[in-house]
C-alpha cells in the first residue's frame, strides 16, 4: 500500500509540486518562517485560539452553558490525542513514504522525518482541535478550522506532505471530533459541573462577572423564591 502517488501525471504529485514550487521561488527568510509556522506556528495559534475560547464561554449569560462550551472544550485536546492514535494503525497498513523520497526536485523545509506520510499528524490534530473548539463556540471554531487549512497548505508547501496527506488529517480529526462527541460530553459534563460546583475549580467553569450578571450562585443549585418576598426578589435570572 505504500504508493498511493508515483509520478507526475498523478493529480497528488501535480498539485504538490505546484505548491511546494512556491517555497522555491520564496526568499529563504520566507521559507524559514513558514517552516516554523507549519512545524509549530499554526499549532501554538490554535492553543491561544482555544485558550480564548475558553475565556468565552466562562462569560456566557447562563451557567448551564457555561458548563456545556467548558465539557466541549475539554474534549478538543483529548479528541486531538485519539485522533492521532487511531492514525497509528492507518499508518502503518498504508506505508506511503515521504514525497522526498520518491520525488525529485522538491524543496523540502524541515528534516528528520523519517516516518511514513499518509495521513498528516499535523493536519489530524489541527483539524480534532478546530473542530472541538467549534462545538464550543461557532464564531473561535470558524477561525480554528480556517488555521486547521492553512496548517495542511503549510505541510505541502514544506515538501513534507501530499496534498491527499493534509486531506486525509482533515478527514480523519472531523471525523473523531464529531462522531465521538456526544459520547465524550455525556462523560465530560458530569465532571465539569462538579467542578462548577466546587470552591477552588468554579472559576474555570465560570466567570465572576457572569455569575454576578445573571444573579445565580455559583452552584448548578437554583435556590428557591423567599417566602414573603416582593416580586422584584423572586425574578431570578435564567
Amino acid at each position: 500500500m505504500a504508493g498511493l502517488a508515483s509520478d507526475g501525471s498523478n493529480p497528488d504529485v501535480s498539485l504538490l509540486y505546484d505548491i511546494n514550487g512556491l517555497a522555491r521561488e520564496a526568499p529563504p527568510w520566507l521559507d524559514r518562517v513558514m517552516g516554523f509556522v507549519g512545524e509549530y506556528g499554526i499549532m501554538l495559534a490554535l492553543v491561544i485560539v482555544a485558550l480564548w475560547t475558553w475565556w468565552s464561554v466562562r462569560r456566557r449569560d447562563t451557567l448551564a452553558d457555561s458548563v456545556s462550551g467548558f465539557a466541549s472544550l475539554v474534549w478538543a485536546p483529548l479528541a486531538a490525542g485519539v485522533a492521532v492514535l487511531v492514525n497509528i494503525p492507518i499508518r502503518g497498513f498504508v506505508e506511503r513514504p515521504r514525497p522526498f523520497n520518491d520525488h525529485q526536485g522538491l524543496e523540502v523545509l524541515v528534516s528528520g522525518k523519517t516516518d511514513f506520510s499518509f495521513v498528516s499528524d499535523h493536519a489530524t490534530l489541527a483539524m480534532a482541535i478546530a473542530v472541538g473548539v467549534f462545538i464550543a463556540h461557532r464564531k473561535l471554531g470558524l477561525l480554528a478550522i480556517a488555521l486547521a487549512f492553512a496548517e495542511g497548505f503549510c505541510r505541502v508547501y514544506m515538501g513534507v506532505h501530499y496534498p491527499t496527506d493534509v486531506i486525509g488529517g482533515i478527514a480523519l480529526g472531523t471525523a473523531v471530533a464529531l462522531l465521538l462527541a456526544p459520547v465524550a460530553h455525556a462523560l465530560l459534563t458530569p465532571l465539569v459541573s462538579a467542578i462548577a460546583r466546587s470552591r477552588r475549580g468554579a472559576r474555570l467553569v465560570r466567570s465572576r462577572s457572569a455569575a454576578a450578571r445573571s444573579a445565580v450562585p455559583e452552584t448548578l443549585d437554583i435556590p428557591e423564591p423567599r417566602v414573603g418576598s416582593g416580586p422584584e426578589d423572586n425574578d431570578l435570572a435564567a
